[in-house]
């Protein structure tokens, strides 16, 4: 099928388009390129590739976005609690006014699936660290970041607002791995650059639990909805991401250690912590039978290979950053 990825030249979406393409599907790329967008120029070459620079927020890009496509993967956001809390009324603007105004454009040209990636920042802190949280769990959104895909996820799961289109939520996992447009503000790649590079790493409250997906999984993920069958998917929520790596930051630490001998670490406890969740990915599992392939010591070793082969040569640079 033809697929539109908004945000394509971003840190999952320059993984997904690759595999979109190796399986057999047409992609259409929307991007601003706030981030540069050499990451697409592995895809330009392929036939089924079309890109076009355009900003989420302007309706003559939507229009010729949505043309003639069959599906809707919508990345496209300012990402993350800091970048948003930088410059919220853009934030409101592109994550939530923005999507829902591709909502209403692919339910007028009547495109049969819309996948939104949201985020398990929707669930807060748990309020008993000992269970799992699951799709049916309350929300506590506890940022702007969170807050916005939580009115998003709203908006599409109502019957009335999507009518026919099959619409269907991702709560993704903390992503990590090595990415065309790498990042290294996230957590693992994060750590692991600065044990490495800087022999030091301070960790803010290293007792907090969060879900942890490889990028490549993450992609993996959105193909497997996007190919299952409409009954299984369509009004669905599904967490993305593994049971088996939940991890605490002082965990990711101790993984990162053999790969950076010498590196010392500063903790600085904290009591309180506005995220604070395990979650379960039974549904995914379940359902369509996905399964990550890729664990976080083999991501580990991954990005620390990347920061010592100065293939980069300043991890620290504001391109690798949202």
């Amino acid at each position: 099928m033809k697929i539109l990825v908004t945000g394509g030249a971003g840190y999952v979406g320059s993984t997904l388009v690759p595999l979109l393409l190796e399986a057999g599907h047409s992609v259409r790329v929307l991007d601003s390129l706030m981030h540069e967008g050499d990451s697409l120029l592995g895809a330009w070459s392929h036939h089924a590739f079309e890109f076009i620079r355009g900003d989420i927020r302007d309706p003559v890009a939507i229009r010729q976005a949505v043309a003639d496509v069959a599906a809707t993967v919508h990345l496209a956001a300012i990402v993350g609690d800091p970048a948003c809390a930088r410059n919220p009324s853009l934030a409101r603007a592109v994550n939530l006014d923005a999507s829902l105004a591709l909502l209403k454009a692919c339910k007028e040209s009547h495109i049969d699936r819309f996948v939104f990636a949201s985020t398990c920042s929707n669930y807060g802190k748990m309020e008993d660290p000992t269970c799992y949280v699951n799709e049916t769990s309350p929300l506590h959104p506890v940022s702007l970041y969170a807050e916005t895909k939580v009115e998003v996820e709203r908006a599409i799961l109502d019957p009335i607002q999507a009518s026919e289109l099959c619409t269907t939520s991702l709560r993704f996992a903390t992503v990590f791995g090595v990415s065309p447009r790498m990042r290294f503000d996230l957590t693992i790649n994060h750590f692991t650059m600065e044990m490495i590079r800087d022999k030091h790493l301070v960790v803010f409250g290293e007792q907090f639990w969060r879900p942890y997906l490889h990028v490549r999984d993450i992609a993996r993920a959105v193909l497997a909805v996007i190919e299952a069958p409409r009954d299984k998917v369509c009004g669905q929520v599904f967490n993305v991401g593994s049971t088996e790596q939940n991890y605490q930051k002082q965990q990711l630490v101790e993984m990162i250690r053999p790969h950076a001998p010498g590196a010392s670490v500063e903790y600085v406890h904290k009591d309180e912590d506005p995220r604070d969740y395990r979650v379960s990915f039974e549904k995914l599992a379940d359902l369509l039978g996905f399964a990550a392939v890729h664990s976080v010591e083999s991501g580990i070793a991954r990005v620390a290979h990347l920061v010592r082969s100065g293939l980069i040569d300043n991890p620290k640079d504001p391109k690798y950053s949202n």
